[in-house]
């Protein structure tokens, strides 16, 4: 129904206009008591699709990635369909409004989006507010229509557009120790092609920096956060070997491969010219190959959560063969509907491999 139907209707509307309806649709939808209807037709619940990573216990290994839900407004709403974890962001320590609009593009020859979005986001502080409301420990609230209390969330963290790279470890620092009582993981966002020079805190030296910084502030803790580099899908052979070497040697807890890309190989759509990444079926093939180099190449080192062009459920098992403990989505979500995080959790039960495992 969400291809046949909702889907051509949706996609008739401009895009950023019709996420926020969207989000303004599923929170109405939760209130008249429908969250436990979505639950029942998307959530898959079986022992055999737990996950244990980096000390955290994820319900099922599909995710929804960064991007999607940037400022904790619909965390909880979003759980109902399926998804074993949130991430939220990226927040950066100020709000910012992000790029001239518009900055959202669909592909729809290509199932694929192009966005300039820039960190959009109402900064750290705002976020923080909402997400006050995820630390109960009881798992539903009967009060709020069955909205679950707790759900497992990554907090993914930037800079501000206005503060210069020399200065970028202070934003970072700012949205960690923000967000910490939070959040139940960090995601350093570096590989992002919408801030102006953002992605050179990927080179060997600022991101040693830039990780060592936010570990010594993490091993300060009472309790760490597990801590995760978000890397980009344009990074050559040569600069991944410096990921590994860099995950080794500041003992951050894992990889999400990959952000989007910046490339417009095998694009046939009319807005493959604008400006901004590129997520959704193109990227499959490359994030695939990032994940798998980073997983032979470090022997398996560390954990790494597989994004990128996951259309399908076999594109999902594609990620994990590869070497992915985890998956998210994001592009395929909004093509495919809530229906793949389904799809995706029965084909994992299906593996020969599916006994729950720590990593």
């Amino acid at each position: 129904m969400y291809k046949t139907i909702i889907r051509p209707i949706f996609f008739s509307f401009d895009p950023e206009k019709i996420h926020y309806f969207t989000f303004s649709l599923l929170r109405f939808f939760n209130k008249i008591g429908f969250g436990s209807i979505f639950r029942g037709l998307y959530k898959v619940e079986n022992s055999k699709l737990e996950r244990e990573l980096f000390g955290l216990k994820f319900p099922n290994p599909v995710g929804l990635a960064a991007g999607f839900d940037k400022d904790a407004k619909l965390y909880k709403e979003l759980s109902n369909l399926g998804f074993g974890f949130i991430e939220i962001g990226t927040v950066t320590p100020k709000p910012q409004a992000g790029n001239e609009k518009p900055r959202l593009f669909r592909l729809k020859e290509d199932s694929a989006i192009i966005n300039r979005m820039g960190f959009n986001n109402g900064g750290v502080e705002e976020a923080v507010e909402r997400l006050k409301a995820n630390c109960h420990p009881e798992p539903f609230d009967s009060a709020q229509n069955g909205l679950p209390r707790r759900v497992l969330i990554g907090g993914n963290i930037g800079k501000n557009k206005v503060t210069p790279n020399e200065e970028a470890v202070n934003d970072y620092v700012i949205c960690f120790e923000a967000l910490f009582d939070y959040v139940d993981y960090f995601v350093v966002n570096v590989s992002s092609p919408n801030t102006p020079n953002l992605r050179a805190l990927q080179e060997k030296k600022p991101l040693t920096n830039l990780l060592q910084t936010l570990q010594d502030k993490n091993n300060s803790k009472k309790k760490r956060k597990p801590i995760l580099l978000k890397i980009a899908p344009d990074l050559t052979d040569e600069q991944l070997l410096d990921i590994i070497e860099i995950v080794s040697t500041t003992k951050i807890d894992g990889v999400i491969a990959t952000n989007t890309t910046i490339s417009r190989e095998g694009i046939s759509s009319d807005n493959k010219k604008e400006m901004g990444g590129l997520s959704g079926k193109p990227l499959n093939k490359r994030a695939t190959e990032v994940i798998r180099f980073l997983s032979e190449e470090s022997n398996k080192a560390f954990p790494i959560i597989g994004v990128g062009g996951i259309h399908s459920a076999e594109d999902a098992l594609e990620k994990l063969n590869a070497g992915a403990s985890l998956v998210q989505l994001y592009t395929g979500f909004i093509y495919e509907g809530p229906s793949l995080v389904k799809r995706i959790n029965k084909a994992i039960l299906k593996r020969p491999t599916t006994k729950g495992r720590k990593t």
